[in-house]
């Protein structure tokens, strides 16, 4: 069968079926997964997944999907994984999604009904002189889309239907893995590596139609708590010593024109704010440290270190405790060691009909920490744009693309075995 003759694709039906089922995750919360309300989608996946004759497609209680599609090769093939993820980001609601169809685009303005103050112009969006022609998905303007990344489990699911139906595109065992939490840092936390039992893997959670990305961000997290002295306001002269007011100088100290997210691109690093909590007795300060060379980040959190030093001298009887945790890893240290994985995607990119474009992301996938768990993992584009807010869109035919490229890569990594 030749692969790009197929055109029975219902990617776009699953995609628009599966955003209207809320799954925002919740960073405060201590569960996992951190939401029940992710479990809705995944209980839907799994019986599509039986109905299709996947016979060990099932949800554990910590709210991951496994599903095997067997081998019908007589050949040694690696086993391999296609991973996505059922939530969506609590930077914006979930809740209530209309996905609207904008069929047959022509590069206009899309104004979405539910609120018109929210435009998605192509001056805004260059990616949209692609889809002219296109049938362009968007939200109604009340919230995000969720093409981050229902847009992935919906061609997962789509590819899997087509492989299951038929038997002539030769292939070995596939995995499939859906994971809740992604969206706040927490998505394989809890992937039992002995049950996927994969080689190789790749993350559907990438950007425009064919690009591949084998490099992202090292990231560290670092919580400053600094301890202050609270004493009465009305008796406070010359003995309170206001915590929140020294998170605020340290910040205030950190550099304006350089090492932050609003001064970087490409590869360069920053050192990110992102929550002060506390009283005046004691404040945590929260930072996000990033950079693509791993050994950066130790100079990154030596220097946020000496500013904290330098504002602390003025208190001496206040004290600090500064603490790092690693959070993941520029996934390219591990697959430069496997080039074949990203090899074949990007053959099977090209087969499917696009250039393929290898890039670096300024952020992290699940497949940047599964590499480090001993599943190679390049993260393929799913096709959506303006992730994580209410002008998110993602296009059809960009959507049946990635279908084909997960198609590619089953029957290459077969065909070169």
């Amino acid at each position: 069968m030749e692969i790009n003759n197929i055109n029975d694709f219902q990617v776009a039906e699953n995609f628009k079926r599966y955003v209207q089922i809320d799954t925002q995750s919740d960073v405060q919360s201590t569960t996992v997964p951190s939401t029940e309300k992710q479990k809705n989608l995944s209980r839907i996946l799994v019986e599509e997944l039986l109905q299709l004759g996947i016979k060990d497609a099932h949800l554990d209680d910590l709210g991951y999907v496994y599903a095997t599609i067997p081998s019908n090769t007589d050949k040694q093939v690696p086993v391999i994984c296609f991973c996505s993820h059922v939530d969506t980001s609590p930077d914006s609601s979930g809740t209530d999604v209309k996905p609207l169809v904008h069929a047959n685009y022509q590069g206009q303005d899309l104004v979405l009904p539910d609120d018109n103050k929210i435009v998605i112009r192509l001056a805004d969006h260059p990616d949209l002189k692609d889809q002219i022609g296109n049938d362009v998905i968007t939200a109604s303007g009340k919230t995000l889309l969720g093409a981050d990344d229902k847009a992935g489990v919906a061609e997962i699911m789509d590819a899997a239907r087509i492989l299951m139906a038929n038997p002539e595109i030769k292939h070995g065992d596939i995995r499939i893995l859906f994971t809740p939490d992604e969206e706040i840092g927490r998505g394989v936390d809890h992937v039992d590596m002995d049950k996927l039992g994969a080689q190789y893997g790749y993350t559907m959670d990438g950007e425009r139609a064919g690009t591949l990305e084998d490099e992202t961000f090292s990231a560290d997290g670092v919580k400053i708590k600094i301890d202050g002295v609270s004493i009465h306001p009305g008796y406070a002269k010359g003995k309170m010593i206001n915590a929140i007011k020294i998170a605020a100088e340290i910040v205030e100290a950190l550099p304006k024109d350089r090492l932050s997210p609003e001064t970087t691109r490409a590869k360069e690093g920053f050192v990110h704010p992102t929550s002060i909590e506390g009283s005046v007795e004691e404040t945590v300060l929260s930072f996000i440290i990033r950079d693509h060379d791993t050994k950066k980040l130790a100079d990154h959190e030596k220097e946020l270190e000496e500013i904290v030093k330098t504002v602390m001298e003025k208190y001496p009887a206040a004290a600090y405790t500064f603490e790092v945790s690693e959070q993941y890893r520029n996934m390219k240290e591990v697959l430069d060691q496997h080039p074949r994985v990203v090899d074949i995607a990007l053959m099977a990119i090209e087969r499917a009909g696009m250039k393929a474009e290898k890039r670096s992301i300024r952020g992290g996938t699940d497949g940047s920490r599964l590499s480090f768990m001993g599943l190679p993992c390049p993260n393929i584009f799913a096709g959506g744009h303006a992730f994580h807010g209410k002008q998110e869109w993602v296009s059809v035919q960009d959507m049946q693309k990635a279908v084909l490229t997960i198609l590619h890569i089953a029957a290459l990594w077969e065909e070169v075995s």
